[in-house]
């Protein structure tokens, strides 16, 4: 019995231990499902905004970066890893993650492999490291014996069952521990636990490029926040590197396949905390009125910054502020980029904008320049000398040309020379009363031509011109000692700029056409129109040039003025409309041009032809010849009388050819200044509604930040991979 009682036995259990031939995929499943994969981390941040907490993910690139100097135990060490372009550090023993360029408080990093979905949002929340290491090590050991329904007790004495690899819950205690010693139960709504973070609906950017080709400085307004939202220059400024990230993949392509570019960095430059925490909100604080309070303490600490930096005691502040703070990114950005051989840029939002213009306007070029430049001033002298000797011929006063090379006198000095000075030369009562007379003439000659363009100057006659009709860009502005930077600006942006209003205020009423930054050459003044009424059926509204904007249709950010008509007062032309950054204009521009195209041929017809049939009536019959006659006369009458009504068709074709020509002086290198942005469709229905948000919208814009990125990519011979209609 004992051997046939052990084969039966064995004969008994064998089919069961062989799956039947009928089901092999069920088979592959199950072993499938025996096999137990380490779960892949990736690391995360927290970061609480209007205290609320969410967890947000690195990207893959510094997630790998993390992990590695995880995995090769410097865990142990005071490791650092640069993260997020290089603009925070992760301690890794004390898992913080700290911004390098600003003050902002250190944020938890965490490596995560477990989440569960949270209450408010839906959002996943890592686990700890630590439980998230025990919820693994069950999930190993019930993927490898096949036993699930494990059940887990979290810190927080929370219950987390495993029922399968597919359905993992949470549940939180329907009631806390209490004097009789009561458990937590599985009570309560349960809550989805995922693991891996390819299990969670999270999207995870790839990472930045390494290489930044430009620097670019962010100087903001009036006030703490930046938008409508009410967020720091530090939020705002990242959201207008990420559109440049996503610009750039866009519209620089091809340059981006070969690796001739990399990215442009984005740094904010705050000022307002400084100001503000020199003790002078405490003075306002004693002389504020209680009443409406809110609206008090908004003025005081946003408007009131427009009147600090008129004040001198915190117009110093400012600008020393603004400039120092600047020269400290630059040389903590080089210390942490030593092969970074790009240029800088700097960019200002309203109040901001205007305080780089008047540092800018104070900079000094430095006595040493480089190659380059040491032959361009050489060349430029040497070319101011020949054309005084050329003054002295046309004179008959060559014999005195050794005289003036001598003293380095070039044709600017000599029309800034006195009386007196020609005498300290040595120069003759006769050929002095000469020179006298012909630069009094010049600048006569210059005073009544009052030229709307360097082209039309007369070239004797330019330089001197500032005495007679043009104020020095610097008048008016508050007695300061403004610092200097420790670079050149290859190109200043201004965004929803009072520049225009400040300088008229000042006293400017006109700027030199000849007049430049001393130490930075391109310059774009960049607006948004906050609405733009539907005038379709209404003539003479909308100026159809290309690449322009009529300003009886639009209404302008209200902060925001204009430069080029204080270079070319003389000249009516409207702003470079910005392209759209997919081409073309808006579809509600376009539509609203079409119609107005419509309505002004259809009343033009109209017109012609109630003229025609007018004369028809009131005109006696005539004989055959006489009113063939008439027929002629009346096609030119009604010519005409079209005229006048066809002229807003008629400047398309014109600022066809005219547009590329207009000279606005050398303020941005002989190109365009002003820049207005397309409005979006909703922003057409209430002009005063937007207002506030046209002068906020810039961070976003992403037709704003293509223009940044076209021009700085422009000066290392880069260009967009397909031409945008409409651009310069």
């Amino acid at each position: 019995p004992g051997p046939g009682q052990g084969t039966m036995s064995a004969r008994e259990q064998q089919p069961p231990a062989q799956p039947p031939p009928a089901a092999p995929a069920e088979a592959a499943e199950l072993e499938g499902a025996n096999r137990y994969e380490a779960v892949v981390p990736h690391w995360f941040y927290r970061k609480v905004t209007d205290s609320r907490e969410r967890w947000v993910p690195f990207s893959t690139q510094d997630s790998e970066r993390l992990e590695e100097a995880h995995g090769s135990g410097k865990d142990t060490e005071d490791v650092v890893v640069p993260t997020s372009g290089g603009r925070y550090d992760v301690h890794l023993r004390q898992r913080q993650r700290v911004a390098v360029y600003w003050e902002e408080e250190a944020a938890e990093v965490r490596r995560c492999t477990w989440f569960y979905k949270g209450d408010k949002d839906n959002k996943y929340i890592p686990y700890s490291e630590s439980f998230s290491e025990e919820l693994e090590e069950a999930y190993m050991i019930a993927v490898t014996l096949d036993e699930w329904k494990k059940k887990l007790e979290s810190p927080s004495r929370e219950i987390i069952i495993l029922h399968n690899p597919k359905l993992m819950v949470h549940y939180h205690p329907a009631a806390s521990s209490d004097d009789w010693g009561s458990t937590p139960t599985e009570q309560g709504r349960p809550r989805t636990v995922k693991r891996g973070v390819e299990n969670i609906a999270t999207e995870i950017p790839n990472g930045e490029p390494l290489q930044i080709d430009h620097l670019v400085f962010v100087v903001h307004g009036i006030g703490p926040a930046c938008d409508i939202r009410f967020r720091s220059i530090v939020q705002c400024v990242n959201d207008f590197r990420n559109v440049s990230l996503s610009m750039l993949q866009a519209h620089f392509k091809k340059a981006q396949e070969q690796q001739q570019i990399g990215r442009v960095e984005f740094l904010p430059v705050n000022w307002h905390s400084s100001l503000h925490s020199t003790g002078v909100d405490v003075d306002l604080e004693r002389i504020t009125l209680p009443s409406i309070n809110r609206l008090r303490h908004f003025i005081n600490d946003t408007i009131l910054d427009v009147f600090f930096y008129n004040s001198s005691t915190y117009c110093q502040t400012i600008v020393d502020t603004v400039a120092s703070e600047m020269n400290r990114l630059y040389q903590l950005f080089l210390q942490r980029n030593p092969h970074f051989s790009g240029g800088v840029s700097i960019a200002g939002h309203s109040l901001g904008s205007l305080i780089l213009f008047d540092l800018l306007t104070n900079q000094k070029a430095a006595p040493e320049e480089n190659e380059h430049g040491e032959g361009s001033r050489t060349t430029s002298s040497n070319r101011g000398i020949e054309e005084v000797k050329e003054i002295l011929k046309k004179l008959e006063l060559s014999e005195y040309c050794d005289v003036f090379e001598k003293e380095k006198m070039d044709r600017q000095a000599l029309f800034l020379c006195t009386e007196k000075n020609l005498k300290e030369m040595g120069i003759p009562l006769g050929p002095r009363m000469k020179l006298l007379h012909y630069i009094s003439s010049k600048r006569e000659m210059q005073h009544r031509a009052q030229p709307v363009s360097p082209s039309q100057h007369d070239p004797d006659s330019t330089d001197e011109g500032r005495n007679c009709q043009y104020r020095d860009v610097a008048l008016g502005q508050v007695s300061a000692n403004y610092p200097q930077l420790d670079y050149k600006p290859t190109i200043f942006f201004a965004f929803g700029s009072p520049i225009g209003m400040f300088l008229t205020v000042r006293g400017v009423k006109r700027i030199n056409p000849n007049y430049s930054l001393p130490t930075c050459k391109g310059f774009f003044n960049i607006f948004h129109p906050v609405g733009v009424r539907a005038r379709a059926f209404l003539p003479n509204t909308w100026s159809t040039s290309p690449g322009s904007l009529s300003p009886s249709s639009t209404q302008y950010d209200p902060v925001a003025y204009r430069i080029e008509p204080m270079i070319v007062p003389d000249l009516e032309f409207e702003p470079m409309l910005l392209p759209h950054h997919k081409g073309r204009k808006r579809m509600h521009l376009e539509l609203k041009e079409g119609l107005t195209r419509m309505s002004v041929d259809l009343k033009n017809n109209l017109l012609g032809s109630l003229r025609v049939a007018w004369q028809s009536f009131t005109r006696a019959p005539l004989l055959a010849v006489e009113a063939a006659s008439t027929d002629t006369e009346a096609e030119p009458e009604a010519g005409a009388e079209k005229e006048p009504d066809t002229k807003p068709d008629e400047p398309p074709v014109a600022a066809k050819e005219e547009t590329p020509l207009i000279n606005v002086g050398r303020l941005n290198g002989g190109n365009r200044i002003d820049y207005v942005l397309q409005e979006k469709p909703i922003e057409s229905f209430n002009e005063y509604l937007f207002a506030l948000q046209g002068h906020l919208c810039y961070w976003e814009s992403e037709d704003t930040v293509l223009l940044v990125l076209k021009e700085i990519y422009q000066t290392q011979g880069i260009t967009l991979d397909q031409p945008l209609p409409g651009g310069q």
